[in-house]
């Protein structure tokens, strides 16, 4: 129903000549299945479905050899009718996660190359790269050098102006202004500011944004990720070990308290009294597994390479899809966005926003802060240059970063973004930009 980039991933795989099975890997919800069999079903005479985790009785098929002619004569078998010709077919494995010997049998399909092979998985780095079978005696290895893997993210800012149906040219406009330097016309000014608002609240999980498009009813858009949220609770219960499915809970509960502090660096004791990081590192590393949260990592220093100045255990947790964030808020707090009575905690949302769109481009997140009171938002490679990113919900200074950029023999810093309600424009070494044109910082 809605366009989504992973078609383009998918088309220029089923191109490719020498391709090997593909798994499309991403959190629960964020439409990994409608796009695999909307793309099979398009570009396939026959498509070969099986869901593991809604037909558990399909683990079965591979509970004994993987020869791709034994797994032809199963499938036939257990569901009959299924036409499996050479060349013309897809199967498609469906959470592939609840039949490890089904990723396994990747390398058979392979080697035999006669089908194509797309898989979906939800919690793959929940579940583990050595997942037990049910008998909990063997183990079925990865397919390692004989899959490849994509991740798919909720629907972004542009998938979701596309849902709006918001034209190429009106991109290639916005990518003109920012190359140019010029403001934005102020009716598509206008407009994509409404859009980015209603975006920071309905987030890019399909189910919310179809809701949101037919209804325009925040209260039910909110209903729909609340039950999101409780899935996600769900599979915690499920998934994670018994040890840590309290403190896994716990953890996920507390990102909005994380993010309302001054101070937003994760803190474990923010989690529970006198809670310390050896009781919940793995707790907090399952959630990021799942792809529900990002982090953002505090760096020694704002200089590239990025990645080699990162502090390991000094980061902030955002959640991966801003509408999932606001519905974990008061149930009031979507009105107050649309109304801009926010107050105090509007940086941590306006922040929480542009992590997700960034996060949604691949982006890996950084951010600057030190003691002395230097805190710079988020810290990226823009342009083959370190670059500094502010987020104001509205307006408001820059002074650290205008301290940073006063000192070029110390930072190695020489530009900085502004990101605001406001059109583009720029003071000093400082562009100012419109929110919505974070997705554009590529």
């Amino acid at each position: 129903m809605f366009k989504r980039k992973i078609e383009a991933k998918l088309l220029e795989w089923k191109k490719s000549k020498d391709k090997m099975p593909i798994v499309i890997k991403g959190c629960r919800q964020c439409g990994k299945t409608f796009s695999v069999l909307d793309f099979a079903k398009k570009n396939y005479n026959h498509v070969i479905y099986l869901d593991f985790f809604q037909n558990p009785q399909y683990k079965s098929l591979f509970d004994d050899s993987l020869e791709i002619d034994n797994l032809i004569m199963n499938i036939s078998t257990l569901i009959p009718g299924t036409r499996m010709v050479p060349g013309e077919t897809c199967f498609v494995f469906d959470e592939i996660q609840d039949c490890p010997r089904a990723r396994t049998s990747l390398k058979f399909f392979k080697t035999d190359g006669r089908f194509d092979v797309i898989c979906t998985g939800s919690l793959l780095g929940v579940s583990g790269y050595k997942s037990q079978l049910a008998d909990e005696e063997k183990w079925a290895p990865i397919p390692v050098g004989y899959e490849k893997i994509v991740d798919m993210y909720p629907m972004d800012f542009e998938e979701w102006l596309w849902a709006n149906g918001i034209q190429e040219a009106v991109v290639s406009k916005l990518e003109g202004c920012l190359s140019s330097s010029t403001p934005v016309p102020e009716v598509i000014h206008r407009r994509m500011t409404q859009l980015l608002q209603q975006y920071l609240i309905v987030g890019g999980m399909p189910r919310a944004v179809t809701v949101f498009m037919e209804t325009h009813n925040m209260q039910e858009v909110a209903s729909v990720q609340r039950t999101i949220i409780d899935e996600y609770k769900s599979d915690m219960l499920k998934y994670a070990s018994q040890p840590d499915k309290a403190r896994i809970r716990e953890c996920f509960e507390s990102i909005p308290k994380q993010l309302s502090r001054e101070n937003k660096k994760f803190a474990y004791a923010q989690i529970r009294t006198n809670g310390r990081g050896r009781d919940y590192l793995g707790s907090l590393q399952w959630i990021e597994d799942a792809g529900i949260i990002r982090r953002c990592y505090n760096l020694e220093i704002p200089e590239l390479p990025l990645g080699g100045h990162a502090i390991a255990d000094q980061f902030k947790v955002y959640m991966a899809d801003t509408g999932l964030f606001v519905s974990m808020l008061d149930p009031e707090t979507a009105f107050d966005i649309l109304k801009g009575n926010l107050y105090g905690y509007k940086g941590a949302i306006f922040e929480n926003l542009i992590a997700d769109i960034f996060g949604k481009m691949g982006r890996k997140l950084y951010y600057y802060r030190k003691d002395s009171g230097l805190e710079v938002d988020f810290v990226m490679r823009y342009a083959g240059e370190c670059t500094l990113v502010e987020v104001k919900a509205s307006s408001g200074n820059v002074k650290s970063t205008k301290t940073i950029l006063a000192h070029p023999e110390k930072y190695h810093v020489s530009k900085a973004i502004k990101l605001g309600d406001y059109n583009i424009g720029s003071s000093g070494m400082v562009t100012t930009l419109p929110l919505y044109m974070a997705f554009l910082l590529k």
